[in-house]
């Protein structure tokens, strides 16, 4: 199969979008603190790529604080356990958090709190799977592929977007 990829620039640097057939399967951010194994797929660019179009319209979207939900097809590749952490966090509300602790009971594991931190680091789709708002249980910003300002830098502009919409 072939991939076809995007560079999508935001408040923070640039994105890189790769998609499938099937669905967005990375987003890449710059200096991603876990790279993904991007050697075992074949990538061309292609900015006419259906998926990656819809993507990079509600991304933006997102940026510009008018989408607080994604509805994108994901091309989930990943250990049964991994998928169901990385689907769990679209159950996070925009603009709110939760812990690694409360991730795990959602989905069934409570005593999986490590499981769930890798898994979340590991998490091809952030932004759009977002583990940005996953703090640890004492209410601290921890790891994130994309650093600790991106994530913080994600979380304010949740909490910005809502405070502009419910004045």
């Amino acid at each position: 199969m072939i991939y076809s990829r995007w560079l999508l620039k935001v408040p923070f640097g640039a994105l890189t979008l790769i998609a499938s057939s099937n669905g967005l399967r990375y987003v890449l951010f710059e200096n991603d603190a876990h790279p993904k194994p991007l050697h075992d797929i074949e990538i061309k660019d292609d900015q006419n790529h259906s998926i990656l179009k819809d993507s990079m319209r509600q991304l933006q979207e997102y940026f510009s604080g008018t989408r607080t939900e994604f509805d994108i097809p994901l091309d989930l590749h990943g250990t049964e356990f991994q998928i169901a952490a990385w689907k769990s966090l679209s159950g996070v509300p925009y603009g709110n958090t939760a812990s690694y602790s409360e991730q795990a009971r959602s989905i069934g594991r409570p005593k999986a709190v490590r499981a769930i931190g890798s898994a979340n680091g590991r998490n091809p789709i952030p932004i759009i799977l977002p583990c940005h708002r996953i703090i640890g249980s004492d209410g601290s910003l921890t790891g994130f592929g994309g650093g600790l300002p991106v994530k913080k830098w994600l979380l304010q502009h949740e909490v910005e977007v809502i405070t502009r919409t419910t004045r």
